[in-house]
């Protein structure tokens, strides 16, 4: 780990625990992303549930990516209201979401809004509300399973004469397909891809078919980080990954074929010494993402004698090798296993330039609701 670039000169002058983002390392991530897919920004369809952040939707206009993916009808709201053209929302829509959907398309109208569905009757639903709000058509997505066994339709199950029967309901526009295969990992990508190459070879069959029929043949989306390497060497297929713009230390150790920088830390204050070798940090599960276990949910990369022991809501323990190195107050600098569920902990994101906090970026995606 190269020692250094962390550093925040001016870190005291603020409380902790505080989420650090470093710009130019954001920005360099970007223009990786953009360079994997031969620099077509209209291939590109980042996730935004990892920053959930205006300024950094601004950041993906900047290089001319127009185009997001989202999880929330809050984040879809975010990207509207920042000047992103097309996103889709991959989730289905169910009950009290469907009318927020609507709402969203009819408060943004120059904006390509659509959703995912993965069977008839959310279809059919989606379809009685969009004619009760005097829609014209909601644009969808068949979400497919590929085995991850989440949500989707199963990929190999006639899928042809499934689209066509989503086709024909009345006030849906159906655009294409949406896969992700979050479950495909392991070291070599090569070993990886290969699940995901033979079920999109079954997909390629059934969308000729689809196009055999008359139909537009579908626009295809697909992937997040796991598969972003493969989906991005094949032709007409839009890719999301969405962690790339902060990176984590768990896809820098699962991915080593993606050149994404870490561009985000944890600051954290030592605040007690309860015990030969022990310290307390403010970094409690509040502060930082817990579905981990407790030795991988967070690591010290500049303080490798520090082992995670236990948490509660406030505390986090370490063990330390000689605990005369610390004092109380210290700063230190950790970062998550897991960076998408730890940044929606935060309030703001506190922007690096040149080693200084310049800024703060709100995380305002981070509620369920803004307006609509």
């Amino acid at each position: 780990m190269n020692l250094g670039w962390q550093i925040i000169t001016n870190n005291e002058a603020f409380d902790t625990p505080l989420v650090a983002i470093y710009k130019e390392r954001v920005e360099d991530n970007i223009k990786v992303a953009l360079e994997m897919v031969d620099g077509d920004p209209g291939r590109l369809r980042p996730h935004i549930k990892t920053h959930k952040t205006g300024e950094i939707i601004t950041l993906f206009l900047k290089y001319g990516i127009y185009k997001i993916k989202c999880a929330t009808i809050a984040e879809a709201e975010l990207a509207a209201t920042n000047g992103i053209t097309d996103v889709l929302l991959a989730y289905q829509p169910a009950g009290k979401k469907i009318e927020r959907l609507i709402s969203l398309i009819k408060g943004f109208p120059k904006v390509n809004f659509s959703c995912l569905i993965d069977n008839l009757q959310s279809a059919q639903q989606i379809s009685i509300k969009a004619v009760q709000s005097n829609l014209t058509a909601v644009n969808v997505f068949i979400d497919l399973n590929t085995g991850m066994n989440r949500t989707g339709y199963p990929y190999n199950n006639q899928l042809a004469a499934f689209y066509t029967q989503v086709n024909s309901i009345t006030s849906i526009n159906l655009k294409g397909i949406h896969i992700y295969d979050g479950h495909l990992d392991g070291l070599d990508d090569v070993l990886r891809a290969k699940p995901a190459e033979l079920a999109l070879q079954t997909i390629y069959g059934e969308c000729a078919e689809i196009a055999g029929m008359g139909l537009n043949y579908p626009l295809l989306i697909a992937g997040g980080s796991n598969t972003f390497s493969f989906y991005a060497q094949q032709q007409n297929i839009e890719c999301s990954p969405g962690t790339f713009v902060f990176w984590d230390i768990n896809y820098l150790s699962k991915l080593p074929e993606l050149k994404f920088k870490l561009a985000a830390v944890l600051v954290v204050t030592v605040i007690s010494k309860p015990a030969d070798n022990m310290l307390c940090l403010d970094l409690g599960y509040k502060s930082v993402s817990s579905e981990s276990p407790i030795n991988s949910r967070i690591f010290f990369p500049w303080n490798m004698d520090l082992v995670p022991v236990s948490q509660s809501e406030e505390h986090l323990v370490v063990q330390c090798k000689n605990d005369t190195t610390y004092q109380i107050g210290d700063r230190l600098y950790a970062i998550p296993n897991h960076i998408c569920p730890s940044i929606a902990l935060y309030d703001e994101l506190n922007v690096v330039v040149n080693n200084e906090i310049v800024a703060q970026w709100e995380v305002i995606a981070r509620r369920r609701r803004l307006c609509l």
